[in-house]
């Protein structure tokens, strides 16, 4: 459950606050026709990524036992370099983005194309849940399945509406930039323990030979097929017996993957055309 709730809060916040930003410019330029449109937009990014979600779950169900490990594996792969590069994405994009995003309206709606704000909603929107969908899927694959995985997820998503709720109204400021940093940090730790478990998925499916020696044992201590253990593995690629090489792999990934996100420099961004909203002409606009 745990698993689920940080992944969807985390994701679903970012979403929120995309569309936060959007409705809250739309109605700043007394553009709220258009407040419908950003919702079809949001929707067909939903609908979306819950299609790929059900023919991930699909696949792998209809795939014979070997080649569902190799399929969990790669999927945890590929989880894992779309976090990577998305958490880092926004962490370049966190101060701009919303000028950004309210630079796009002006240019969507400059097109005099609905179909344009409908695009722009479900690209922003959908970039975030195909990560969720992908990540989502990996952790299932771990045995993070059931009932509280999927209540786990669901009240994610309600507190980050509840928060975006709060972004749109203005009813009180949050530490988004904080916020970011740290559940960025919380998912890569959860990556670099999906990374770990790629390795087992891969020997399990016989695509690699030996994971080498295995230096220790905890399973009398956390047995890994337990409640606790299960629930560790999912979240921190807990195995009671690791092998050297997901050793390795474990902190070689989480060492460089935090070290880059806190101390790697960001590089600066091309100046965006100031919004609409914000041009001397228009500074009555929605008032």
């Amino acid at each position: 459950m745990a698993f689920s709730f940080l992944v969807t809060l985390r994701e679903g916040i970012e979403m929120a606050l995309i569309l936060a930003i959007l409705f809250g410019y739309l109605r700043s330029i007394d553009q709220r026709s258009h407040f419908r449109n950003v919702w079809i937009g949001a929707g067909v990014a939903a609908l979306i990524c819950l299609a790929i979600g059900v023919a991930l779950e699909i696949a792998s169900r209809e795939l014979d036992k070997r080649l569902v490990e190799a399929f969990e594996g790669f999927a945890m792969i590929f989880a894992v370099i779309v976090l990577t590069g998305m958490a880092f994405w926004m962490r370049r994009q966190a101060s701009g983005l919303s000028n950004n995003l309210k630079s796009q309206v002006d240019r969507a709606l400059g097109s005099g194309s609905v179909t344009a704000i409908v695009l722009l909603a479900a690209t922003s929107v959908g970039r975030e849940g195909l990560e969720t969908v992908l990540f989502l899927f990996a952790g299932s694959s771990s045995g993070a399945s059931g009932t509280s995985f999927i209540l786990g997820g669901v009240f994610g998503f309600a507190v980050a509406a509840v928060v975006g709720v709060i972004i749109y109204t203005g009813s009180t400021r949050l530490p988004l930039k904080q916020f970011f940093t740290i559940s960025s940090l919380v998912l890569i730790v959860i990556a670099a323990g999906m990374l770990s478990n790629s390795l087992t998925k891969f020997y399990e499916a016989a695509l690699i030979d030996n994971l080498g020696n295995r230096p220790w044992d905890t399973d009398h201590i956390i047995s890994i097929t337990s409640t606790p253990g299960k629930f560790l593995n999912t979240l921190l690629g807990y195995d009671s017996a690791p092998a050297i090489s997901q050793l390795v792999l474990y902190w070689g990934y989480l060492a460089a993957a935090v070290s880059a996100y806190l101390f790697w420099p960001i590089s600066r961004r091309p100046a965006l055309p100031e919004p609409l909203a914000a041009r001397p002409e228009n500074s009555s606009a929605g008032s």
